[in-house]
């Protein structure tokens, strides 16, 4: 509520006091001042499974899917869903890999819903037993912005660990049982 307040009522405030012909003016910097994504990795015991969810601001998925498949995206109200679904998949798929227990896994993908200002991604690792060890190598929307951050949470076992990869970096490793 803070921000669209800020974005109402502060914001036209410092145009009008601050006036900018370039195109990077203070309400665009206001608007996204940071640019991070969220991978959620939850074990399913029950299941045998691991389920993926990705989050990223809706704004910045457009943009970068508009880059990569050369082609306008519209996430919230797309016209054709079957080739956005392709074309966020194809992204996911080419720019995050997991292996898991020292394997390398496939992610079947599942959909995506819009959530306020972002969109979730949701992908399945069929055949998990258990997670002892993950390793992960992604450089999602870094195509998009130098100023990435990917925050990634791990859930095993009731145990949890958290990892940060700022662009360049695009890899880590973490032991779960540790």
């Amino acid at each position: 509520m803070v921000n669209i307040m800020f974005r109402w009522l502060i914001v036209p405030c410092l145009l009008w006091l601050y006036p900018s012909n370039s195109t990077n003016t203070i309400y665009e910097k206001s608007l996204h001042p940071f640019y991070v994504s969220m991978v959620d990795i939850k074990h399913n015991a029950k299941e045998k499974t691991a389920e993926v969810s990705i989050r990223i601001f809706t704004e910045d998925l457009e943009n970068t899917l508009k880059k990569y498949g050369n082609t306008r995206i519209d996430m919230v109200k797309p016209t054709n869903k079957a080739i956005v679904d392709k074309l966020l998949n194809d992204y996911i798929q080419q720019k995050l890999h997991i292996k898991l227990n020292d394997k390398p896994v496939n992610m079947q993908y599942i959909g995506f819903e819009q959530q306020l200002e972002s969109i979730w991604t949701y992908l399945e690792i069929k055949e998990v037993p258990t997670i002892k060890k993950v390793e992960v190598n992604c450089n999602l929307l870094y195509d998009y912005q130098e100023k990435q951050t990917i925050i990634f949470h791990i859930k095993s076992n009731g145990k949890e660990k958290s990892y940060k990869l700022d662009n360049p970096e695009t890899s880590f490793k973490v032991n779960i049982e540790q």
